[in-house]
């Protein structure tokens, strides 16, 4: 199975001002690949607090929201979870899942990645500074990647597609 995260960050590096932020600062055309790309993979991983800066499921994917309070998400075609990263992966390649978008944000992004699941990060940089916010990973993280693919969404948008090396 193949798991990838897809994040979109600003040119200094942050995925959002502060927890609440929502995603409204993306170009439309990150969005449209954001949509494709999750649609193609068929089920999205995410956290409580990205999920709630949502408040819907993703329509045309499997929604699956990291939680500790599972009655805190009462939304249908939403599916929480508190399992860890490992046994989550292994019970959705067990149903047949080939592909697995992890969807953010910062705690859940470092959950895999320190788990040694991910296998693709799509990155779109957006000509944007925020000055401070939230990064990636909540912790320090060294992994070393090799570009796969770089291309631009717009006159200043640009997406790079990297493999996490293991």
């Amino acid at each position: 199975m193949k798991v990838f995260m897809i994040a979109a960050v600003s040119a200094d590096g942050f995925i959002a001002e502060h927890d609440e932020h929502i995603a409204d600062w993306t170009s439309p055309e990150d969005k449209r690949f954001f949509v494709a790309r999750t649609r193609e993979a068929g089920v999205v991983v995410m956290g409580g607090k990205t999920f709630r800066t949502i408040g819907r499921a993703m329509p045309g994917r499997r929604n699956v929201v990291y939680t500790s309070k599972p009655e805190s998400i009462n939304v249908p075609d939403v599916e929480t979870t508190d399992k860890p990263a490992r046994e989550l992966i292994d019970q959705l390649e067990q149903e047949g899942v080939h592909e697995v978008a992890i969807c953010g944000g910062t705690a859940i992004y470092t959950l895999f990645m320190k788990s040694g699941l991910i296998d693709e990060i799509y990155l779109t940089v957006e000509p944007l500074t925020f000055g401070t916010g939230l990064t990636l990973f909540n912790e320090p993280i060294e992994s070393r990647l090799t570009l796969l693919e770089s291309s631009k969404l717009n006159d200043n948008t640009l997406l790079l597609h990297y493999s996490v090396n293991r």
